[in-house]
């Protein structure tokens, strides 16, 4: 299969590039930086160099393909992120329109079935409407909450000696590997479903107790709590961190959503099994080694 790929040589776009081109699939990684050309080409496949939101430079580069992953960067342009995060999608839905490509994935997220009180997310929910008209067998990948967030923690476990966030201890979170994802991808780009479906992708479902505890064990800081900060609080902490306010907001309200548990509730409610095979522990392994 001829199969692009969004995302460039990311957390997920590498391992899915290096399983995709492995399995002998001809694969293009669509990316923005020319400095990523050489990468992509050393793991055996082509590069597109161009932006997600140029609709004619993705038709050019959709031209032909079997398949298409695709991915918006999460804080798409740093201002103005859900509208064009947004703008985005509709990008790709014109060139996913004007090609004659039959197969998509969308990586979505959890929380992509509510409209606001989300985040960032908020934007994959535009998005997966907008692919919903669209007459293509799609996938909406619903992922869990990355294990890799947790790395933004290190600077306060390392400095104050916590870990922290707008949401309680004993809330339960769905969370997900990267190379979880990937795998879930690389499944779903080459099944031919008549219709459009929705699949979420969940490596482990636990409370921020248990990750302060589990990171924690791992880098010999066994007692490590999990610290609940106000919306204000973690809104001024993620600002003093330099992080751009409309940024640091729409994270405030993705910690709410958490805390209130509507992001989760349509995968918990649904009682869905948990695909991935990366467990908290295994990654508290890698945690440990970048810590």
């Amino acid at each position: 299969m001829k199969i692009i790929i969004s995302g460039s040589l990311g957390n997920i776009g590498k391992p899915l590039t290096a399983k995709l081109v492995q399995a002998g699939h001809d694969v293009t990684v669509i990316t923005s930086s020319t400095a990523k050309k050489e990468a992509i080409e050393t793991l055996g496949a082509k590069a597109a160099i161009g932006s997600v939101s140029d609709s004619a430079f993705l038709t050019e580069a959709l031209k032909s393909a079997d398949a298409l992953f695709a991915m918006t960067p999460p804080n798409l342009g740093g201002q103005n992120v859900i509208a064009n995060t947004a703008e985005a999608g509709r990008a790709f839905a014109k060139a996913i329109s004007e090609t004659n490509i039959k197969r998509v994935v969308m990586l979505s997220s959890i929380g992509a079935d509510l409209p606001t009180g989300n985040g960032p997310i908020a934007g994959l929910y535009q998005i997966e409407k907008i692919y919903n008209e669209l007459p293509v067998s799609i996938t909406f990948l619903r992922a869990g909450y990355f294990y890799t967030n947790f790395y933004n923690d290190v600077p306060m476990i390392q400095g104050a000696g916590i870990m922290g966030g707008n949401f309680p201890l004993d809330v339960k979170i769905p969370l997900v590997h990267p190379e979880d994802i990937a795998q879930a991808v690389s499944e779903e780009l080459i099944k031919t479903p008549s219709e459009k479906n929705i699949r979420y992708i969940i490596s482990d479902v636990r409370t921020p107790g248990d990750i302060a505890a589990v990171l924690g064990t791992a880098i010999a800081k066994p007692n490590l709590p999990w610290v609940e900060f106000t919306d204000e609080q973690s809104l001024e902490g993620m600002k003093q961190a330099g992080i751009p306010e409309e940024i640091a907001a729409l994270y405030t309200e993705m910690g709410t959503g958490l805390r209130n548990g509507k992001i989760a509730e349509d995968f918990l409610k649904s009682n869905l099994s948990v695909d991935g095979k990366t467990k908290l522990e295994d990654f508290a392994k890698e945690f440990a080694g970048k810590f």
